[in-house]
């Protein structure tokens, strides 16, 4: 029976993906000297936030998930950020892959609301790993689950993220809105002859009294 181990070892921006896209170095480790043929992986990964320390300012801008400081020792729980699937080709002894974890600017995201409320440092993830290994041996092929308490975990620095959106959205954000709501946006924006959906936005800021910068 194959005996493997999981480690993180760095993460790159994917340049050429169809979306933003954190490429994750993972090494995989077969500690039996069995010799494994293909793995069809699956990642669940959660970021740990309870095991980081935040700023002023940090606190501020994750109330909306985790609610007022004094809550979160209650409030601050591992929460699933994304999953990946990957299949691994015939090795022995050690190999590395590339996990391709999608990253999105989506507000409605409690993963994008988290990261994007972060100002610099580190933040804890834990990726929890399942699927099916195929491996060779005396007895011939086996087919065989990975066991349910593999994981790995990994401290990615928040500017790992960051390169990511801002290579694909320079400056920029999402946000979803209702229809009705774009719709009385665009009437907005043409009465007052405004060429950007972001100068609307500006103009009623300013028209509320509020500083849009």
């Amino acid at each position: 029976m194959p005996d493997l181990a999981f480690e993180v070892t760095g993460a790159d921006v994917e340049p050429y993906a169809a979306v933003p896209t954190l490429s994750l170095r993972l090494r995989i480790e077969e500690r039996s000297g069995t010799r494994v043929q293909a793995i069809a992986l699956r990642v669940q990964i959660r970021i740990e936030p309870q095991l980081r320390r935040y700023s002023t300012d940090e606190e501020e801008r994750l109330q909306e998930i985790f609610g007022e400081p004094r809550q979160w020792g209650e409030s601050l729980r591992p929460f699933l950020w994304t999953q990946v699937a990957t299949t691994v080709g015939s090795f022995t002894d050690s190999t590395e892959v590339s996990l391709p974890v999608q990253c999105t600017y989506d507000f409605e995201v409690a993963g994008a609301k988290y990261l994007y409320g972060l100002e610099s440092g580190e933040f804890p993830l834990v990726r929890l790993f399942n699927g099916t290994v195929f491996s060779s041996g005396p007895a011939g092929m086996q087919v065989e689950p990975i066991a349910w308490h593999l994981e790995a975990n990994y401290r990615l620095p928040v500017s790992a993220w960051r390169n990511v959106l801002n290579q694909y959205f320079p400056d920029s954000g999402w946000l979803r809105l209702r229809l009705d709501t774009i719709d009385s946006l665009r009437r907005y924006k043409v009465a007052q002859a405004l060429p950007t959906w972001e100068q609307a936005i500006e103009a009623l800021f300013k028209a509320a009294g509020e500083d849009p910068r």
